[in-house]
């Protein structure tokens, strides 16, 4: 059985915010690859949430949705739902992602 995800409001501004970027640094076409990555992950996640890597510290799971863009989230295993947190560019100080969480 598939887990339903669910979109924490951050998640989806960062993932706009991320996608704006892109736009504005390439090009429509780059931003449609990045959006079908993002759709391919979520599809993986919701058929097995834990091939995420678990970050102890953060008490969260991420997996790397491009060598830009990481996706931060947790799951509840009864309730069978993925929760979404943060898309983040790993280009920005990593000290900014641990405020976050």
């Amino acid at each position: 059985m598939n887990y339903v995800i669910h979109w924490d409001i951050i998640a989806i501004e960062s993932l706009v915010s991320e996608s704006d970027f892109i736009l504005r640094k390439w090009n429509q076409a780059e931003v449609d690859k990045f959006e079908n990555l993002v759709e391919l992950n979520l599809e993986r996640l919701s058929k097995n949430p834990e091939i995420g890597k678990f970050i102890k510290e953060l008490n969260v799971f991420s997996i790397v949705i491009s060598k830009q863009t990481t996706l931060y989230y947790n799951f509840n295993e009864e309730s069978k739902v993925i929760d979404l947190y943060l898309f983040w560019n790993n280009l920005k100080n990593q000290n900014d992602l641990l405020k976050l969480f």
